[in-house]
């Protein structure tokens, strides 16, 4: 098997910079396309051969050193009791929100076995299918992106009806989130159980909040969410957006991986986190759009930068663009692969 992910995520010696890219199976590749014409995006997430299917797509097609699970982080949210509902523009539609104690005390903790069960059969098929080429990765959202969906109704600018559930009413924002650990610790361990063989931590959201905000209410419950995971002994990655200001307190997590957005430069992301972590990232997105040359020197930039951390594996600082090229993301991956190269 090309192991390289995972011996890196461990750090252990590689022969060169393992890559893999965040939405690497999505709108950007043309096979992917045209599986979504046939089926909406919630069957492909809910039909184990069809999340596999398209799971595999960009291992084929790019090269990359790892597969992550085709799903959304609300798939679990649904399975608790909120209405979901995706439309082509505006993202997730989660009913009118849940912002009051009534509300959230409605909500259920899934069992994945009985209520994600499609989840888990898709991780199955999908070992069976990849037959040791590259690692899978499974995921899932922390229980602060879940609560700001749950709580909004869906995308939102400004978060307003999360801060005041947070400031108004500390109490009910806790027993959410006590709900969602529970939701995310048996979720993820279900995934491991069924194969996964990595797990990616998503709290996109939570650079919205000062660190203090963030260590008071939304720390404990990512520890311990992170800690379950790791005590299964599959390699955890930690990520969240606009994430240079919390650095010094994500640096108290027990996870192997901190993946790092666009917006900080892995060495200064180094000595903010602390020594410890392998680092993961940050390619901006934007960069893929460019002309090739430009691409390697960006790529080259990145991966100098990731030397200096002590330990990288490459990927984007966020989600791969639609309007993306196939071809300059399988150039990018070669490029990683040439200039990462160990001694």
């Amino acid at each position: 098997m090309n192991d390289r992910f995972l011996r890196a995520c461990r750090k252990q010696p590689v022969d060169t910079v393992p890559v893999w890219i965040m939405r690497q199976a999505g709108r950007y590749l043309p096979e992917y396309m045209e599986v979504r014409r046939k089926h909406d995006f919630l069957t492909v997430c809910k039909t184990p051969e069809l999340a596999a299917q398209v799971t595999i797509q960009p291992v084929a097609r790019l090269g990359v050193d790892a597969a992550i699970l085709f799903s959304d982080i609300l798939i679990p949210v649904e399975a608790m009791g909120v209405p979901l509902e995706f439309h082509e523009g505006r993202g997730p539609i989660l009913g009118r929100g849940a912002r009051d104690r009534s509300a959230i005390e409605a909500l259920r903790v899934p069992d994945p076995v009985r209520d994600l069960g499609f989840v888990l059969d898709a991780v199955r098929v999908l070992r069976r299918e990849l037959a040791g080429r590259v690692p899978l990765i499974g995921f899932s959202g922390l229980p602060f992106t879940l609560a700001s969906y749950i709580v909004e109704g869906g995308k939102s600018r400004d978060f307003a009806a999360l801060r005041s559930l947070m400031q108004d009413d500390p109490g009910a924002f806790a027993v959410l989130m006590d709900k969602l650990t529970d939701t995310t610790v048996a979720y993820a361990g279900a995934q491991i159980s069924a194969g996964a063989q990595a797990i990616q931590l998503f709290d996109t959201w939570a650079g919205i909040l000062e660190p203090e905000q963030y260590r008071r209410q939304v720390l404990p419950h990512t520890f311990r969410v992170a800690q379950a995971v790791r005590l299964r002994r599959v390699p955890v990655i930690h990520f969240t957006a606009d994430c240079r200001r919390l650095l010094p307190v994500l640096r108290e997590l027990p996870v192997d991986v901190l993946s790092i957005d666009q917006r900080v430069p892995l060495d200064e992301a180094a000595r903010l986190a602390g020594p410890g972590f392998v680092l993961q990232g940050n390619l901006d997105p934007e960069v893929l759009l460019r002309p090739a040359g430009e691409v390697a020197d960006a790529a080259k930039e990145v991966l100098e930068r990731g030397r200096q951390a002590g330990g990288h594996i490459f990927n984007l600082g966020h989600g791969i663009l639609p309007r993306t090229d196939p071809e300059a993301a399988r150039a990018l991956v070669e490029a990683v692969h040439r200039l990462g190269r160990q001694g």
